[in-house]
C-alpha cells in the first residue's frame, strides 16, 4: 500500500485555492508530472465526473481516468481511479488559516499491482517528493495573483 501526504499552507483565501486546486484543466500548470487532462464526462466538476489524466512518471507514461466520489467545495475533494494502471485515490482538503490564507493537504493513497508493488517503497518516495513540489508550485502560482 502506498499512502503518502503532503501540506501547505498558502497565502490567498481558502475559496480562491480551492476553487483552483479542485480545477482539473488547472492541474498541468501546477502538477510537474502532468502533461494533459481530458474531460470525460462534461464540466464542471460535480459528483461523478470523470477526467482523464496524462502523466508522466518513474520514466513511465500513465493515462489513467479518475471519478470525483466526494465533493465538499471549499472544503474536500476526492478523486478514485476508474480506469488505470492500479487503484489510486487522490483527497484534497482545505482549511482556512485565519482570513486570507488557506492549509491545503494533498493525499495520494493506492495498491500498486504487479511489478509496481515491488517498487511501491520507490513509488512512495518520488509520489512524496513530487507532491511537495507541485504545492510549492500552486502556491507560487496562487500567491503571484494576489
Amino acid at each position: 500500500m502506498v499512502d503518502v501526504s503532503s501540506e501547505i499552507t498558502i497565502n490567498r483565501p481558502v475559496e480562491e485555492v480551492s476553487a483552483y486546486a479542485a480545477d482539473p484543466d488547472h492541474a498541468p500548470a501546477w502538477y510537474q508530472n502532468i502533461s494533459s487532462v481530458e474531460w470525460v464526462s462534461a464540466p464542471p466538476l460535480a459528483l461523478g465526473s470523470r477526467v482523464r489524466f496524462v502523466a508522466h512518471f518513474l520514466g513511465r507514461t500513465l493515462t489513467y481516468t479518475y471519478e470525483v466520489v466526494e465533493r465538499e467545495p471549499g472544503t474536500r475533494l476526492v478523486m478514485r481511479t476508474a480506469e488505470g494502471p492500479f487503484p489510486m485515490e487522490t483527497t484534497y482538503t482545505w482549511s482556512p488559516r485565519g482570513e486570507a490564507a488557506t492549509h491545503m493537504t494533498l493525499r495520494n493513497r493506492g495498491e500498486p499491482r504487479g511489478f509496481a508493488k515491488v517498487g511501491a517503497p520507490l513509488m512512495a518516495t518520488a509520489m512524496r517528493r513530487a507532491n511537495t513540489k507541485d504545492l510549492a508550485r500552486l502556491k507560487d502560482i496562487l500567491e503571484a495573483g494576489a
